[in-house]
């Protein structure tokens, strides 16, 4: 592990913005909130505009180390650090999170954490180099895809499923640009692909049968190390059009 990376103190937290937008505004109510907006933006882009490659994980807090999708999502973090030197982002909670924040920083790399502030399970985890926090989930999620070169979706409760449907809307309505989208994990997203195809495709009709062609599924590593290694640099230019 690179030595270099120590745990980097957030210098500025979710409570920090909003006592900062009610002193500028004058009170807490809707003036305060597009403030808080505002700058939850401006810190989130900030941080991963200009920090080179980077690869976002998606998936469950609750899964626990010794899970087998832990382990595996550690082992392909790991080897995206060590082999292609890619900073890797995550929600910087516990399980799947924290399994790609581990295995970030022990190959080496920057080991990012876009946290939220919730009533459970969200607690930023010890391998996360630097941590941004966030109040509201769309400017976080903004935040994730910003300038990633890929985005790798684990096994996940209903918060994972709304990061992956909202990313297969923005490529749909081509509000982002093309991206790899990589579901990770076959026994998990599998059934997930099914019910779209006999659900949503065949028998309402609500997508295209080309909308299943936005993301893959694979449990291949070496397969998604050779996607990530052809994916295209992203700088922002190409989000939210």
């Amino acid at each position: 592990m690179d030595k270099n990376y120590n745990y980097e103190p957030r210098h500025i937290t979710a409570d920090d913005i909003k006592n900062g937008c009610i002193t500028l505004t004058g009170g807490d109510g809707e003036e305060a909130k597009l403030c808080m907006i505002q700058e939850e933006f401006r810190e989130g882009i900030d941080t991963v505009k200009d920090m080179g490659p980077s690869v976002t994980f998606y998936g469950s807090a609750r899964l626990k180390p010794e899970h087998p999708e832990y382990i595996k999502v550690y082992n392909l973090a790991k080897r995206i650090a060590s082999e292609l030197k890619y900073i890797v982002i995550s929600g910087g909670g516990g399980g799947i999170m924290e399994a790609a924040n581990k295995g970030a920083k022990e190959g080496g790399v920057e080991s990012i954490g876009l946290t939220i502030r919730l009533p459970h399970e969200q607690a930023t985890n010890p391998y996360v180099t630097k941590e941004v926090p966030f109040h509201f989930f769309f400017a976080r999620q903004v935040s994730m895809s910003y300038t990633t070169e890929a985005c790798i979706f684990c096994a996940g409760g209903t918060g994972t499923m709304y990061e992956f449907f909202e990313m297969l809307t923005h490529l749909q309505t081509g509000k982002i640009g093309t991206l790899p989208v990589i579901l990770y994990g076959s026994d998990f997203w599998n059934p997930v692909k099914k019910l779209l195809q006999e659900v949503f495709v065949e028998k309402y009709q609500t997508i295209s049968a080309s909308d299943l062609e936005r993301f893959i599924i694979t449990d291949d590593q070496e397969q998604i190390l050779e996607i990530i290694r052809n994916s295209k640099t992203r700088n922002g230019d190409d989000e939210l059009n």
